[in-house]
């Protein structure tokens, strides 16, 4: 059970997906599980267990796997808000071609729950007339994110929240970070692996984290509330530019070569589309990369305010932002637990507009307005 170590707080899926490999029955799977549970890792593993021929070579082909560049493997993402048809199309079309080396051919969709109805029904029909060895994997959240006529033709797999001692122990066992900073990065993401990663190797993005915290803290004014708003965008532009910049750079000089150009060449006018059609891409994946960056603000902030209900409530809990401890008493000091209840409420409230396409920095100050405020409409206090 090597092979699956780096998979964390999954023990009975691990066990699931062990078996399977071993003697596949399903031609599609669902792995579905909170964001953070590390549902593509456990799908490329899982991915390489069926393609390996032999328990040896797992390691060797997950690498390969990990990196895209297997032949029998086909990879189903986006940096969009949404997966087109077009895509859709093309992996459907090589789901139809035999293993090149494997044993079976695995097409992995992440993020399943992105695809509208017109791009689910191309793959429902795939699914409907499956080749013989070929077998689909698909993430999402939940299964209510897919059409019920996709959940019906795959096995379902349930992933579960790892636990914060789960999480700090791979990043001190395998990554080798300090024990205290890797106990400090899964409890600040509550228990997200990839973020808690970042957090815990990445300066910028922890001292980015603890602004966010400290920005909410300091709001007392209506004034205050709407710099705050101002300044949590901009932190959410920065992480946003932090994680696309670099990829950006990349992809460009990685189609630059793709058309035989060296580095720094001028582009001809007849290629100029395809490096246009690029940056579009990548301008829709900056638009997508600051909505998640500030969703990412609205976990931490639903943090911050569930570690001042819980004080106002008494409950002497394990605060996520223990180092905040002081301030996070006098506020609970301040506001009554129905107050706080009414912030972790108008969060939700947040996200959802959020995901509606309603401006972030509407929606950030819309919920500061709110704390100010300090009242709850009727539709809030019924939710």
């Amino acid at each position: 059970m090597e092979f699956w170590a780096e998979i964390v707080g999954q023990p009975d899926a691990v066990r699931t997906l062990h078996l399977e490999a071993e003697a596949p029955g399903a031609h599609a799977w669902l792995i579905t599980g909170p964001p953070g549970s590390g549902r593509s890792n456990l799908a490329f593993r899982f991915a390489a267990a069926l393609i390996s021929r032999t328990v040896e070579d797992r390691e060797r082909i997950f690498e390969q796997v990990r990196a895209r560049t297997h032949p029998d493997l086909g990879v189903l993402s986006t940096q969009k808000l949404l997966i087109d048809i077009k895509a859709a199309r093309e992996i459907v079309t090589t789901a139809h071609y035999s293993p090149a080396e494997g044993r079976y051919r695995v097409i992995v969709i992440e993020d399943a729950d992105r695809m509208p109805e017109r791009t689910s029904n191309v793959l429902l029909k795939a699914l409907e007339e499956p080749p013989e060895r070929t077998i689909w994997i698909l993430c999402a959240p939940s299964e209510a994110d897919l059409l019920p006529t996709i959940r019906s033709r795959a096995r379902s797999l349930r992933l579960v929240t790892p636990s914060t001692a789960d999480i700090a122990r791979l990043l001190h066992e395998r990554d080798g970070i300090d024990a205290d900073a890797a106990e400090r990065a899964a409890r600040l993401a509550q228990s997200h692996i990839g973020m808690a990663r970042r957090l815990a190797s990445d300066a910028e993005s922890l001292e980015r984290r603890d602004r966010t915290i400290e920005i909410a803290l300091g709001i007392e004014t209506l004034g205050e509330a709407m710099r705050a708003a101002a300044s949590l965008v901009k932190v959410a532009e920065a992480d946003a530019a932090a994680i696309t910049e670099q990829l950006d750079a990349r992809e460009r000089e990685d189609a630059i070569r793709s058309l035989g150009l060296a580095p720094g060449a001028a582009i001809p006018p007849q290629m100029r589309s395809q490096i246009k059609a690029l940056e579009e891409d990548q301008k829709r994946r900056a638009t997508r990369s600051l909505r998640d960056g500030i969703d990412r603000i609205l976990t931490d902030l639903l943090s911050l305010y569930r570690d001042v209900l819980l004080t106002a409530l008494g409950a002497d809990p394990e605060l996520v932002n223990r180092e905040q401890g002081a301030r996070i008493r006098q506020l609970a000091e301040r506001w009554s637990a129905v107050r706080a209840l009414g912030m972790v409420t108008s969060l939700e409230t947040a996200r959802e507009r959020l995901a509606r396409g309603i401006t972030p920095g509407l929606v950030l100050e819309a919920l500061f307005a709110g704390a100010v405020a300090g009242t709850l409409s009727r539709s809030e206090l019924s939710a």
